[in-house]
C-alpha cells in the first residue's frame, strides 16, 4: 500500500473513527494490477471527513473527494439507500455499519475490504468469487438489478474487463430481464459500451451481450471487429442507432468508415483525412502505423495551404470566375498527390496554362 493512501487512512482512524479501502482497488491488488481510484468507507460522518481534511466538497452521496499525487481518493460514510427512484436512492442514511454498508453494494468482488495495516476484510465471500473468476450479485438479484439495471452492463464489463463468467443464476435473470435496460439514460449505457469496447478482450463482452438479448434490444448489430484502442474505431465497426455522439463524433466515425469501405490507404485517402482518422482505419485494415507514418511523411502536400500557387494567380491565369477555383484545386490536389504534378509555382503555372479549357 502506497504511503499516501495509508496516511489518509491513519488520519480518519487517529481521530476515532473507522477506515477502510473497499472495491476497485482491493480486488485489484488482491490480482497483482495497481490501481490508483480508490475508495474508502468510514464511520465517520461528511462533516467529520471535513474537518479532518479541511475540505468543503460533497459528492451528494454523503463522500468527499480528494486528489494526492497520482491517486483519486473517494472516501464515503456508511450509508443505507432507501427506496430506489429511477436508478437512484431518494433517501439515504448514515449508519454504524460496515456489514450493513457492504450489503447495499453491487457485486462480491467490489466488497472486499483492507484496513491500514493491509489485513483484508471480506464478510460477503468476495475472495472465493475472486477466485473462481465469477461475477456474483450481493443479496437478491430481482431486488438489485430492478433498483439500478445499469447493475447488469455493470456486470458485463466486469465480466468483458477481469474476464470472468457470470453467477448462472445471475445470467439467466439478465437474459429474462434484458429489457430493464430500456429505462436507462442513452449517455450511460454509452458510458458502459465505452468500457467494454475498449478493453482488450471487448469480443467476450459483445458476445454476452448478444447471447443476453442486449445488443438487440438496442438496435446494435455487427459482423467482425478488429480491436483498436480508438473507441470511435470501435463503434465505427458497429451497426447502431441512438447513441448520444456529439456531431464531431459522428463526423469522426463516418470518415473512419469511409475509408475501412475503400479497404486501402493511399495518398489521396491520407490526404483528405487526418493522420488520425488514417491511422484508426488502417489498425482495422491491417496496415501497420509504421507504413501510414511513412506515407504520411512523404506526402507532397498535407493540405490545400501547402499547394505552391495562390488562388488570385489561378483565376488570373485562366481568367476563370470564383467559383471554379474549388475545381482547379481538387484537380491540382489529386494530380500532386498521385505524383502526375510537381508542387513547383513554376510546373503548376505551366499545367494551368496547357488545361485552360479543363474546368
Amino acid at each position: 500500500m502506497d504511503k499516501i493512501i495509508k496516511n489518509v487512512l491513519e488520519k480518519i482512524t487517529k481521530n476515532g473513527y473507522e477506515a477502510f479501502i473497499v472495491g476497485g482497488y482491493v480486488r485489484d491488488a488482491l490480482r497483482g494490477i495497481n490501481s490508483y481510484d480508490v475508495d474508502i468507507c468510514t464511520n465517520a460522518l461528511p462533516k467529520d471527513i471535513h474537518n479532518i481534511f479541511n475540505i468543503n466538497n460533497y459528492n451528494g452521496y454523503g463522500g468527499s473527494n480528494l486528489k494526492i499525487g497520482k491517486y483519486n481518493i473517494d472516501i464515503t460514510t456508511y450509508r443505507e439507500e432507501l427506496n430506489y427512484e429511477n436508478r437512484k436512492p431518494s433517501s439515504l442514511v448514515y449508519i454504524d455499519s460496515l456489514e450493513k454498508d457492504l450489503l447495499r453494494r453491487d457485486f462480491t468482488i467490489n466488497s472486499i475490504c483492507m484496513d491500514k495495516d493491509e489485513h483484508v476484510i471480506d464478510k460477503l465471500k468476495g475472495i472465493e468469487d475472486l477466485n473462481k473468476n465469477l461475477i456474483r450479485v450481493i443479496g437478491d438479484i430481482d431486488k438489485k438489478l430492478k433498483e439500478d439495471p445499469l447493475r447488469i452492463l455493470r456486470a458485463i464489463r466486469f465480466a468483458t474487463i477481469l474476464d470472468f463468467k457470470l453467477e448462472p443464476n445471475l445470467e439467466a435473470y439478465i437474459k429474462e430481464n434484458a429489457s430493464l435496460i430500456k429505462t436507462l439514460s442513452k449517455e450511460r449505457i454509452k458510458k458502459e459500451y465505452d468500457k467494454i469496447l475498449l478493453s482488450p478482450n471487448f469480443q467476450k463482452g459483445l458476445d454476452l451481450l448478444e447471447k443476453l438479448g442486449i445488443n438487440k434490444i438496442l438496435n446494435i448489430s455487427y459482423d467482425h471487429i478488429t480491436y483498436t484502442s480508438s473507441i470511435m474505431g470501435m463503434y465505427a465497426q458497429l451497426n447502431f442507432r441512438d447513441m448520444p455522439f456529439t456531431k464531431q463524433e459522428k463526423k469522426t466515425i463516418i470518415k473512419i468508415t469511409e475509408v475501412i469501405k475503400k479497404g486501402y490507404i493511399d495518398n489521396e485517402v491520407l490526404y483528405h483525412n487526418d493522420l488520425y482518422i488514417s491511422s484508426v482505419a488502417a489498425q482495422i485494415l491491417g496496415i501497420s502505423s509504421k507504413e501510414i507514418n511513412k506515407l504520411y511523411k512523404k506526402l507532397p502536400i498535407k493540405e490545400r495551404k501547402d499547394l505552391n500557387i495562390k488562388s488570385n494567380d489561378i483565376v488570373h491565369i485562366l481568367n476563370c470566375e470564383d467559383k471554379v477555383i474549388n475545381k482547379v484545386y481538387l484537380d491540382l490536389e489529386k494530380n500532386i498527390l498521385n505524383n502526375k504534378l510537381k508542387n513547383n509555382n513554376k510546373e503548376i503555372r505551366k499545367y494551368l496554362e496547357s488545361n485552360k479549357g479543363k474546368w
